[in-house]
């Protein structure tokens, strides 16, 4: 048995939608879809999103500030359980996380924060300090720490838009970026933590370290159109999973978004 996964971040479903675009989801082969950046609540949406023939539906909406965050998975199988947002307070309420138990795996999709704007210096200078680099490091913590409890039950799959590009080969542009949110120090150890933990970069694990392979693109200075970009956008599995990867693939040709979608193949 293959189950085929796709990710994207589609930077708000209802204008996504409203593309041409869109008829990439009539067309897809997947068994589970997961989308970042639904940027809506359910009741906004129309029945072609809520209810599309042949699938199940699950949302997770900011309740904190609307039109912002939120994911949605689409699933053709009915779960045995549905999660939505992490167990504490603290990190609930801006739609970030839903959790699907399958039988043969723990599926979590994510939004993770951003490090929000940037605080420069008394002189205007960088100095690698954003207003909310330290609640995206928390939200990591509190969501690694949940994920590695759930594998201790059963293999976890995790999808989503991590905002952090691990290495300098996930990047078009590493040295300019260094002082960036998305490429600090402290965000990448995140990453070389979770796979020091045996978990599995599924791109990586198929394609090696394949180069201009990018999920995100600035909408400025025709950055897509030059392959100007960042790969945040991620698959990635518990080491229990390591023989069932099939194949794993980034689908740039995918316009609609800012993000391009993403995907895993699984075999059982």
């Amino acid at each position: 048995m293959q189950v085929k996964l796709v990710s994207w971040n589609v930077n708000g479903l209802r204008a996504v939608s409203a593309k041409d675009d869109w008829q990439w989801f009539a067309n897809s082969t997947a068994d589970i879809i997961g989308l970042q950046e639904t940027k809506a609540m359910p009741e906004q949406l129309d029945a072609s999103l809520t209810s599309p023939e042949g699938w199940t539906p699950y949302f997770a909406s900011s309740t904190v500030k609307k039109g912002y965050s939120g994911v949605a998975v689409y699933t053709r199988t009915v779960p045995l359980a549905v999660q939505r947002e992490l167990p504490l307070a603290e990190w609930q309420g801006e739609g970030r996380i839903l959790h699907l138990e399958y039988e043969h795996f723990h599926y979590i999709n994510g939004y993770f924060p951003n490090g929000g704007a940037e605080i420069l210096d008394e002189n205007g200078k960088h100095q690698g300090k954003f207003k909310r680099l330290e609640y995206k490091m928390g939200f990591f913590e509190a969501f690694l720490a949940y994920a590695q409890g759930l594998r201790a039950h059963k293999p976890v799959v995790v999808c989503g838009d991590f905002n952090i590009a691990h290495r300098e080969i996930d990047l078009a542009r590493p040295r300019q970026n260094v002082l960036n949110t998305g490429f600090l120090a402290e965000e990448r150890a995140f990453l070389d933590r979770m796979t020091s933990l045996g978990w599995i970069d599924t791109f990586r694990h198929v394609h090696g370290d394949e180069k201009d392979a990018y999920s995100w693109w600035s909408y400025k200075s025709r950055a897509r159109e030059k392959n100007i970009g960042w790969r945040i956008d991620y698959f990635f599995v518990s080491g229990e999973l390591k023989d069932n990867i099939s194949d794993a693939w980034i689908e740039k040709d995918q316009f609609g978004s800012d993000h391009c979608p993403v995907g895993l193949a699984l075999s059982f």
